[in-house]
C-alpha cells in the first residue's frame, strides 16, 4: 500500500512537470478581452470607442472581439482600424466598411501606418487587440505605438487588451537596436530583437520609458505565466500573418529569420515559412552536415529540403530552391540567433558569387556593423557577446514594466 502510495506521489509530481512545459496548462488563459468582457466593460461605459484589431483579436471562444464589443450595449463602437489585410479571418479584400457590422475601417498599413486627427475626432477611448509575436521587427506594436502617439497628442484615452508573448515572457535575444537605425518602422524604439513582454507590458515600457505620454490601460490576462509559449495556453493559433502559421516559426523569426534579408528565400506562400531557408544555388545536403555540427549547441537539427516560393514579389518566386528544414530539438535551449548567424556566415563563406546582405539586415538584426562583424569572420558567439551590455541594460529597465 505504502509503495504504491510513494508512486502515485511520484506519478502526481512528475505529470505537473510536464503539465508545466509540455501540456496545456490547468486553466485556459482568459486574455485581456476576456477580462474586459468580465467586467461589462466598465472603463468603457458611455464612451465612443475605435477598436484597433484584426483577425487575431478574438476572446478565448473564438470570437472575434469586434463582434464581442460590437454586442455589448454599454458604450459605442464606432470605427475599426486595422495594421494589415485580413481584419476577419475570411476577409482580406481591404474594404472600407466591415460588411458583418456596417462599422467604417481604417486601413493602417502603405503610406499611413498611424491614425490620423480627423479619424480620431468622434473617438473617446482607442483599444488595442492584436496578436503579436514578441519580435521587434514584427510591426504590429509599431502601429499600437504610433497609435498612442497620436491618441496622446488629440487627448484619446488608450486600452490594450493583453495577450501572450508566444515564445516566452523569460527569453531575452538579440541586439538592442543600435541609434542609426532606431526611428525607422521595424525598429521604431531601441528594443532587443526578442523582447520578451507582452504587448500590454511593451506598451507601458513605451509609454514611460520613451515617453509617448498616452493615457494608458493595460487590461491584464489571467492565467498566464511567463514560461508558456503559446500552444501552452490552451488557445488557438490563428495566424497573426499569413506567413506566421506555427509557434515554431514564430520562434525562429527573429534570429534565422534574419535570412529574409539576404539573397535567400524563407518559404513565404508556402504552408511551413520561416521553418525552411534556402536558394537555388546552394547545396542542401552539404548545408545540413554543417549546420548539424552546431545542432547540439542550438539546440535546432536541420534537414536538406527543396522548396518553391510562392509569394508574390519576394525573392526566388518561383524558383526552385535549395536549403535547410529549421526542426526544433528542445524549445528552452534553442538559440535562432546563434543558429542564424552561423547560417548566414556558411552561406558568405561557401557562396559569395551569389550570397549577399540586403540594406534591411542591419534592421533585423538591430546591429548596423553586423554585416562586417560576419564578413570578417567573427566567431557568432562573439557577435552575440557583443549585444550582452546592450540587452542588460534592457533588461534592467523591462524588470520595472512586468505585469506577470
Amino acid at each position: 500500500m505504502k509503495k504504491a502510495l510513494f508512486i502515485g506521489i511520484i506519478l502526481l509530481c512528475a505529470g505537473g512537470l510536464l503539465a508545466r512545459y509540455y501540456c496545456m496548462p490547468a486553466q485556459v488563459v482568459e486574455l485581456g478581452i476576456d477580462v474586459l468582457e468580465e467586467k461589462n466593460f466598465d472603463i468603457l461605459e458611455g464612451k465612443n470607442v475605435g477598436l484597433m484589431t484584426h483577425q487575431s483579436g478574438f476572446n478565448n471562444m473564438g470570437i472575434s472581439t469586434i463582434d464581442v464589443m460590437n454586442d455589448a450595449d454599454n458604450f459605442e463602437l464606432v470605427t475599426l482600424f486595422t495594421p494589415a489585410p485580413g481584419l476577419r479571418r475570411d476577409d482580406n479584400d481591404g474594404n472600407d466598411i466591415d460588411e458583418k457590422t456596417g462599422l467604417p475601417v481604417v486601413r493602417l498599413y502603405g503610406e499611413t501606418v498611424r491614425p490620423q486627427e480627423e479619424e480620431l475626432a468622434d473617438i473617446d477611448v482607442m483599444v488595442y487587440d492584436i496578436q503579436n509575436v514578441g519580435t521587434r521587427h514584427f510591426t504590429y506594436k509599431w502601429n499600437m505605438i504610433k497609435a498612442m502617439e497620436e491618441c496622446a497628442e488629440y487627448g484619446v484615452e488608450f486600452v490594450v487588451l493583453d495577450r501572450p508573448n508566444p515564445i516566452n515572457g523569460i527569453d531575452v535575444q538579440g541586439a538592442v537596436a543600435d541609434e542609426e537605425v532606431t526611428g525607422e518602422f521595424v525598429t521604431y524604439k531601441p528594443i532587443p530583437t526578442r523582447h520578451g513582454m507582452t504587448i500590454g507590458e511593451l506598451a507601458k515600457l513605451c509609454n514611460e520609458h520613451f515617453e509617448v505620454g498616452a493615457e494608458l490601460t493595460v487590461i491584464k490576462m489571467q492565467n498566464w505565466e511567463r514560461w508558456m509559449f503559446y500552444d501552452q495556453t490552451g488557445l488557438p493559433w490563428i495566424p497573426p500573418s499569413p506567413n506566421m502559421r506555427s509557434i515554431d516559426a514564430a520562434l525562429f523569426y527573429p534570429g534565422i529569420g534574419i535570412c529574409e534579408t539576404t539573397h535567400m528565400s524563407v518559404g513565404r506562400g508556402l504552408d511551413i515559412p520561416f521553418e525552411i531557408y534556402g536558394a537555388p544555388y546552394i547545396d542542401h545536403h552539404h548545408l545540413a552536415m554543417i549546420m548539424n555540427r552546431i545542432s547540439d549547441k542550438v539546440g535546432i537539427r536541420f534537414i536538406p529540403w527543396e522548396f518553391t516560393p510562392q509569394a508574390e514579389g519576394f525573392t526566388f518566386e518561383g524558383e526552385k530552391c535549395y536549403g535547410v528544414r529549421a526542426i526544433v530539438l528542445d524549445r528552452k535551449e534553442a538559440d535562432p540567433f546563434l543558429a542564424g548567424l552561423y547560417l548566414v556566415q556558411h552561406l558568405a563563406f561557401l557562396y559569395p558569387e551569389d550570397f549577399y546582405f540586403e540594406d534591411g539586415f542591419k534592421l533585423l538584426t538591430g546591429d548596423k556593423n553586423a554585416e562586417a562583424k560576419i564578413r570578417r569572420g567573427m566567431a557568432p558567439e562573439d557577435i552575440i557577446q557583443s549585444w550582452k551590455r546592450g540587452l542588460k541594460e534592457f533588461k534592467e529597465i523591462r524588470e520595472e514594466y512586468l505585469l506577470y
